[in-house]
This record gives C-alpha cells, sequence and structure tokens, in this order.
C-alpha cells in the first residue's frame, strides 16, 4: 500500500500522518503540495491511494483558493465563499487523474457548507439543531428569530472554520448580546483567540450584514450539559464507521473551541455524568451521523449533551477534524486509527456496507428549509 497525501507539507497534520504511516512499516508517503495542485501541478495517478489534508493554515494556499491577487491579513475575515469555491475546484483536481481519495470531493464539499451539512443529517434523522431558513442581513434574522420564537442563535458563516465568524446571539425586551471572536476593526472584520462581548445592537448587526454575502445558518442555540463551572461538548473522531477518540472541550463561555482559551475536560467525569445508556445512544449517533458521508475515512463530530444528560444532538460534523493531538485508543493516535482501518480492511468492509445502507450526498438529499419553517430534529433522547 502507498499512500498520497494532498496538503501543505509544513503543516503539523501531514507529519502526524506522515509518522502514523511510517510507523505501520508501509513507505512514506508521497506529499502533494496544495499549491501545486493549484498551480497546476499533475493529479495523482489512478491506482494511488489519497489523503486529502486541511488546505488551512497557508497564507499563500489562501489566496491560491479565493483567486485574490495578495494574501488575506493574518486573522481577516475574507473571501470565505470564494475559499468555498476554490476548495471544490482543488477536489476536482485532485481526483481528475483518476485517484482513490479517502474523502471523497462530494463529501467533502458537502461537509464544508454548513447548510448542506446540516440539511443531510437532518434528512438521515440525525438530531440537530433547528436551523433558521435562509437570511440576507441582521433585519431578515430578527424577523425569523421572531417568527421562529427564539431568542438565542448561533449565526455562523455557511463556510467557516474553527468558530471564525461565528457569533452567539441573545436578544430581549431592550436588549442585544453577542459573544464572538470577531473583532472588528476600522477596515475589516478579523478572527481572534479572544472572545469578546458586544452590546451594541448597532455593532452586532454591522457584523452580521457585513458577513452576510459570504452566506450564514443559523441555528437554535441549545443549552448544554455542564461539569463543574464549565459547559461541554465533544469532538469524536469517527474512523470507518466506528467512534474511537473524543475530547471533551470544557468552557465558561458558549463557544468550546479549544484553541480559544478553553480546556480540555475530563471524558471519564463526562461519561459517569451521562450515564451508559445515553452514552451508547450518543456514539451511535456519531456513528449515523458518519454514515452520511459515507466515502470519507474519517469525519470529527462535534456532539453536544444537553441539559439533564439524557438528551444529545449534533452541532457540526467536519472533515478535517481528526487533529487530537496527544489522544490515544489502544495505544493509536487518530492518524494511526486510520492507517489502521485502512490496512486491516475495515474500511473497506464499512464502506461498502454504508454505500449500500445509506442515501449519497445528492442535492436531493440536501433541500432546506421552507420558508418560514425552522427544520432540525433537534435532540434525541437517551434513555435513563
Amino acid at each position: 500500500m502507498r499512500l498520497t497525501v494532498v496538503g501543505n507539507p509544513d503543516n503539523r497534520r501531514v507529519g502526524l500522518f506522515t509518522r502514523a504511516v511510517l510507523a505501520a512499516g508501509l513507505p512514506r508517503p508521497a506529499v502533494l503540495p496544495w499549491a501545486d495542485v493549484l498551480t497546476g501541478a499533475a493529479p495523482p495517478p489512478a491506482g494511488a491511494l489519497v489523503r486529502v489534508d486541511s488546505p488551512g493554515e497557508d497564507p499563500e494556499v489562501d489566496r491560491l483558493l479565493r483567486r485574490a491577487a495578495t494574501p488575506a491579513r493574518h486573522g481577516e475575515l475574507v473571501g470565505l465563499a470564494d475559499t468555498y469555491a476554490g476548495l471544490v475546484d482543488g477536489l476536482g483536481l485532485v481526483a481528475a487523474g483518476g485517484a482513490e481519495l479517502l474523502n471523497h470531493p462530494a463529501d467533502v464539499a458537502a461537509l464544508c457548507d454548513k447548510r448542506r451539512c446540516h440539511a443531510l443529517l437532518d434528512a438521515a434523522g440525525v438530531p440537530v439543531p433547528g436551523a433558521l431558513p435562509p437570511v440576507d442581513g441582521y433585519a431578515g434574522l430578527r424577523a425569523a428569530m421572531t417568527e421562529a420564537g427564539w431568542s438565542r442563535v448561533f449565526v455562523k458563516p455557511a463556510h467557516g472554520s474553527s468558530a471564525a465568524g461565528v457569533i452567539a446571539l441573545a436578544v430581549g425586551p431592550g436588549r442585544v448580546r453577542a459573544v464572538t471572536p470577531i473583532e472588528v476593526a476600522p477596515d475589516g472584520l478579523f478572527n481572534s483567540l479572544r472572545v469578546r462581548h458586544y452590546d451594541d445592537e448597532a455593532t452586532v448587526a454591522g457584523l452580521v450584514d457585513r458577513l452576510a454575502p459570504e452566506g450564514l445558518h443559523v441555528e437554535r442555540w441549545l443549552p448544554k450539559a455542564g461539569l463543574g463551572d464549565r459547559v461541554v461538548d465533544l469532538r469524536v473522531v469517527v474512523v470507518a464507521g466506528r467512534p474511537t477518540h473524543a475530547v471533551v472541550r470544557a468552557s465558561r463561555g458558549p463557544m468550546t473551541n479549544l484553541h480559544l482559551g478553553n480546556a480540555r475536560g475530563d471524558l471519564a467525569e463526562l461519561r459517569s455524568a451521562a450515564g451508559p445508556a445515553a452514552w451508547a445512544a450518543a456514539m451511535e449517533t456519531c456513528e449515523r451521523a458518519a454514515a452520511c458521508f459515507p466515502r470519507s475515512l474519517h469525519v470529527g463530530v462535534d456532539l453536544m449533551f444537553l441539559l439533564g444528560w439524557r438528551r444529545h444532538a449534533v452541532a457540526e460534523v467536519n472533515a478535517f477534524g481528526d487533529l487530537l493531538p496527544g489522544v490515544l485508543v489502544d495505544g493509536r493516535d487518530t492518524y494511526a486509527e486510520q492507517v489502521h482501518a485502512l490496512t486491516s480492511g475495515r474500511w473497506d468492509s464499512w464502506r461498502e456496507a454504508a454505500g449500500r445502507a445509506t442515501p449519497a450526498t445528492a442535492p436531493e438529499a440536501a433541500r432546506p428549509a421552507a420558508p418560514g419553517r425552522p427544520a432540525g430534529r433537534e435532540v434525541i433522547a437517551c434513555g435513563a
């Protein structure tokens, strides 16, 4: 077995996967840089086995994806829709030579569009937060919230990642409060590592209106369960249909992303709080979420238990969600687990079974909610 990785060569993701491949006794994988893909390099040939990794964290690759003349400034929220379009086109270039991709372009395209991903999960019966019909700005958002009877929502760029541009919005009589990592500068919006609070409605409206042209996905803000003085959720990596690795993300605010200064929680404590039945039901939900993308070797599922621990919902599913440094199960990290699934035949077996049992990521399976009707199976009961 000889593998190829499409990625940014200096990125730690590529390094960690390469280490796992070598540790399994396989030849060193070839690395095809994203920058080369986007500037006309020949794609991997038929017969190659290809892992496509995240194109992020490289300013020049970002510029090429956006087809921009100059790189974005550090953290600048610009061209999110263009970046997504460039990724979809780039995946097509990678696949053009007939190689076998371990994350199929159609799966990645759906996973990297929060609106399509939510609709696919909902259509498959996976519990997800309710979602508003499309909104084109702050006025439309407030009107849709009023019609749905919701006072708290998460406003997400349709093509963002790592909480970039996300706004946790709460409204009430005469008050508005937005929690977000967005920094407002005179000449643009910037994603930062510090969560900010905005209480001025004009400022909040300006944020939403400036992000809206990139496309927005708005979900109901569901109350998460907590441990101690922090709310918690999980990143669960599902490899070849099996939940294998999980990290608890604990926060004193609504955003649990670890890079925003939050902490890893205690997985054993969370499992004890949830109880065996609720945990088993949650892991079964992660399996069903992964089965919506049967041509992807792995996905990262963001799963939240709700207050009382008896219910849960999937917040997001990530195409490149396997970076959990230091988390070992049976002596394997997430990358070694993927290599093991390839060499043991588990990937082939699961892909064949999942392909027979689940619908493809087709447009008709991912229709948005009808106007005026929130979409989403919000929660699932987990038993006693």
